[in-house]
């Protein structure tokens, strides 16, 4: 009885050391363990949806592994440095993304990217995703809240100038993500209902004006297939008409691992990117969409939580930004593919195939990190 007893003293020694170092490195073991989960998956359904393409998939690999040590790195970052110098990133990225309007790499039809030959090759609207909400809660932190009108127009304007210069690659999903992630900054800064009912009342004339000047051809043909798919089923409507086959064929359970057919033979367009859910679904069924879900929403739920125990005004509005604009990620991305929303080019996180999109998501989720394994420094200083 004895031996048992210390045998338990000693498991529960270890369990208590681990968790002591993974504070000392201020890193969050509830996330770390969701994010391998969801990277372990992606890879697995990523490898079938590539037909077997092990090249995709060590590059994938590679963007994660970076990722990851990307994140340890910003992890260990105060969240009062990420403020002092949130205003310099913001500007970093908006010239960034002038570079790619002058300079940029295009593939596809769309100049998004900027081409190092022989280094890299990296989507600097990516990075907006965490510089606009970082400086608007910086700005915003700075000042009493709920904001005046006079502090919204200045957050208006900065979330803007990215949207509009991005939208113009074309890249309406990841400019709509980032003014969703200003908005969110705004939102949980207590902005007064008044102009929340304001800014509901003007979608509309907004819409209007955004697809009589803004929207490309492309783009507004993917509305009105949204709205009817089987007006051009052999065309436009053949994405979301092949991604609802693809779910519903695997039923329950699916077909199994590398069983699927609609990806193999073709029929599923983007399957390893933006579709890549469907690939899941065929092949796994409804049992592994769910349990897909049930990981993001722990996830999710976790960084809730440490939004609530943010000590900071900027930590909590960064934090609460992060958490909403990763919610609407994956809300769109499997919107779009169940035909439930109109298919804007949102991947599914830590799932679908792209290097610069993973190293940014595992960034958000170390700054995450930050804010919560320096709560108790900040509490005490």
């Amino acid at each position: 009885m004895t031996r048992g007893f210390n045998r338990v003293l000693s498991e529960g020694d270890v369990l208590r050391r681990r968790a002591s170092f993974l504070q000392r490195v201020h890193i969050d073991g509830w996330l770390l363990f969701l994010l391998l989960i969801l990277a372990t998956t992606g890879l697995f359904v990523l490898y079938s949806a590539g037909g077997r393409d092990q090249g995709l998939l060590i590059k994938q690999a590679s963007s994660f592994g970076l990722g990851m040590l990307v994140m340890i790195v910003v992890a260990q970052l105060e969240p009062r440095f990420m403020a002092r110098w949130s205003a310099l990133l913001y500007v970093l990225g908006v010239v960034l993304l002038i570079i790619v309007e002058v300079v940029g790499h295009n593939a596809m039809g769309a100049t998004r990217w900027i081409n190092i030959p022989g280094l890299v090759r990296f989507q600097p609207a990516e990075l907006m995703k965490l510089f606009v909400p970082m400086t608007l809660a910086w700005y915003l932190a700075r000042h009493n809240l709920p904001p005046s009108f006079k502090r919204i127009v200045i957050s208006a304007v900065l979330i803007v100038v990215p949207f509009v210069l991005i939208a113009r690659q074309p890249d309406l999903g990841t400019a709509t993500l980032i003014m969703v992630s200003g908005v969110f900054v705004l939102f949980l800064g207590g902005l007064r209902w008044r102009w929340i009912l304001g800014a509901i009342a003007a979608v509309v004339p907004i819409a209007i004006a955004m697809w009589m000047f803004v929207m490309h051809q492309y783009q507004k043909q993917r509305v009105l297939t949204f709205l009817n798919p089987e007006s051009d089923p052999l065309g436009s409507g053949w994405n979301i008409i092949q991604s609802k086959a693809a779910i519903g064929s695997g039923g329950v359970f699916g077909k199994g691992w590398l069983l699927g057919t609609q990806s193999h033979l073709d029929f599923l367009p983007e399957s390893h990117t933006d579709f890549i859910i469907a690939v899941l679904g065929e092949e796994f069924g409804l049992v592994g969409i769910c349990l897909l879900l049930m990981v993001y929403l722990l996830l999710i739920g976790r960084a809730m939580v440490i939004t609530l125990q943010a000590q900071t005004v900027f930590g909590k509005l960064l934090a609460g930004s992060i958490t909403l604009t990763f919610f609407i990620y994956v809300f769109v991305n499997v919107g779009m593919v169940s035909g439930l929303l109109p298919i804007v080019g949102v991947p599914l996180p830590f799932i679908s195939y792209g290097g610069t999109s993973l190293v940014t998501l595992l960034s958000g989720f170390g700054i995450l990190m930050a804010i919560h394994t320096h709560r108790k420094w900040i509490a005490h200083s």
